[in-house]
């Protein structure tokens, strides 16, 4: 079942929309976990700095994540552009629409999601 030409246009918007607020969050992640903390200095206690040290590493990862997300939703604007949004890009079966509203970046199906996840594509 192909999407509408107005389905479309409504999912470009949320991908824009979702686009410009990572974009704006990794803006911010990014120059927190660069900044060096300023209280550095030999009167920190160890622990202290282990807890920095876990906290920079818990920004790290969740800015990665965000990058992930960021590569998705720029494939999927880019798949917009293609007129192959909406369908697989491994088994060109079409992806349920109940999909795209949880997940509008979804370039997959569930189970060719699942394949690849498993090392199995």
């Amino acid at each position: 079942m192909a999407l509408k030409k107005a389905e479309i246009a409504s999912y470009k918007k949320r991908l824009e929309e979702m686009r410009a607020q990572l974009t704006h969050s990794l803006k911010g992640s990014t120059a927190e976990v660069k900044t060096p903390d300023e209280a550095t200095g030999y009167s920190q206690h160890q622990a202290d700095q282990g807890t920095d040290d876990f906290d920079r590493t818990i920004s790290l990862e969740v800015t990665s994540k965000e990058y992930a997300i960021l590569r998705q939703i720029e494939r999927a604007l880019e798949k917009i552009e293609e007129n192959t949004y909406g369908v697989c890009d491994i088994t060109g079966e079409d992806i349920p629409v109940a999909r795209l509203e949880a997940v509008p970046y979804a370039t997959m199906t569930v189970k060719a999601q699942e394949k690849l996840e498993k090392g199995l594509l």
